[in-house]
């Protein structure tokens, strides 16, 4: 064990070490993220028989896990790729690089899964924009900014909806047609209640 742990704790090691654990870390966060959500959705919306629905939350939980499993190393191997070149000196622009190759290889293709991820990672993106200048100094926020910015994002999704429905992703214009265009309309107190179809 301690020959072990010498090796591990060796420096000349470290790169493939990190890119190992990077690895190991994609995979199980995906895991840990993509499991429990596609279980709920399936539950929620799929129909169909049971054994499809498991196929289902299987496929999907190994394609998250692989996808943020494989991203992780192509994003470490080209900052260490960089750093190497750059005569062991790191860069911002070497992360944003990697960053580039890594979103264009593992999310470039557009299905589902990669749609959700990618969704998520540029609304986080978004609002980290919106706050660099305040984090910076360079402007002071006003104490309305969030309220004026989940006033803006509502506003276009619904003239979006409102306009042209076919736009937005698919999930979330069959949410916006449930919630706001089946409650237009109902023939009796079930349907009025329950559900409009």
């Amino acid at each position: 064990m301690d020959t072990l742990n010498q090796l591990i704790l060796d420096p000349k090691y470290h790169d493939v070490l990190t890119i190992l654990k990077a690895l190991r870390n994609g995979i199980v966060y995906g895991a840990k993220v993509r499991f429990p959500h596609a279980l709920v959705m399936t539950v929620l919306f799929k129909s169909g028989p049971a054994q499809d629905k498991i196929r289902y939350i299987f496929r999907a939980t190994k394609q998250h896990a692989k996808n943020l499993g494989t991203f992780a190393v192509i994003y470490k191997v080209m900052c260490i790729l960089q750093k190497k070149l750059n005569g062991g000196k790191e860069s911002d622009l070497h992360t944003f690089i990697a960053g580039l190759v890594g979103g264009y290889f593992v999310f470039g293709e557009n299905n589902s899964i990669n749609q959700q991820i990618v969704l998520y990672i540029f609304s986080r993106v978004v609002m980290g924009l919106v706050k660099v200048p305040v984090k910076r100094q360079i402007i002071e926020a006003p104490k309305h900014t969030y309220p004026v910015f989940a006033a803006v994002c509502w506003g276009l999704v619904m003239l979006l909806f409102k306009r042209d429905a076919d736009t937005l992703q698919p999930s979330l214009r069959s949410s916006m047609q449930y919630i706001y265009k089946d409650s237009d309309s109902w023939n009796n107190l079930r349907t009025l209640i329950w559900h409009n179809k």
